[in-house]
């Protein structure tokens, strides 16, 4: 077989440069130009490369856990957000829920804030939505608290699940206190004719 640096062209004249680091050769080639075995080949069969070269055979080296990773100044200002952002959301959650439970004042109070001079047509209707919109933050602080846990221990960045949660959690027990004011007739009035 001739190299195929040596080939000449079609037309006679060569114009490739002249491979100089053996581009052209195979892998066998290149082995028996270097005189080196193949060292996958060696491998794959079991054989201790060095032992072929008159060495003596090395001991498998002993594998040893990996080292923990030191802690980074990120993780600890993390943590601190994640632990600030829970105890928030729990202060909240627990002077929360009596005012929830108690929808009568709840209510009466959101309606002074806004400037309605008028009361619910039935205070009492609207308790069991007091009562799930505080299950649902209750509930929804618990969760949250765990997802953040375990995101904590997984060494992951974690701040945003007690934001996100909380902006989430808010916003539907705050749907849940105004189904009773706004399907409310008499209240709907009232806010009409305040704003005009």
């Amino acid at each position: 077989m001739t190299d195929p640096a040596e080939r000449p062209s079609s037309n006679g004249s060569d114009e490739r440069p002249r491979p100089q680091y053996g581009e052209y050769a195979t892998p066998e080639e290149q082995r028996a130009r270097i005189q080196q075995p193949d060292m996958t080949w060696l491998l794959e069969t079991g054989q201790d490369p060095d032992a072929l070269h008159g060495a003596p055979a090395k001991a498998a080296p002993s594998v040893a856990a990996p080292a923990a990773a030191p802690p980074r100044s990120g993780r600890f200002a993390d943590r601190v957000a994640t632990i600030a952002l829970l105890v928030y959301g729990l202060v909240n959650v627990v002077t929360s829920i009596p005012s929830m439970i108690g929808y009568e004042a709840y209510a009466s109070t959101l309606l002074s804030l806004l400037g309605v001079d008028t009361e619910l047509a039935d205070p009492g209707a609207g308790r069991p939505w007091g009562v799930a919109a505080a299950l649902v933050l209750a509930i929804g602080w618990l969760i949250t608290a765990y997802v953040s846990w375990r995101s904590l221990k997984a060494g992951r960045v974690t701040w945003w699940i007690p934001l996100v949660a909380g902006i989430v959690f808010l916003f539907v027990s705050g749907t849940l206190l105004m189904v009773p004011i706004v399907s409310d007739p008499a209240v709907w009035n009232a806010i009409l004719d305040t704003a005009r």
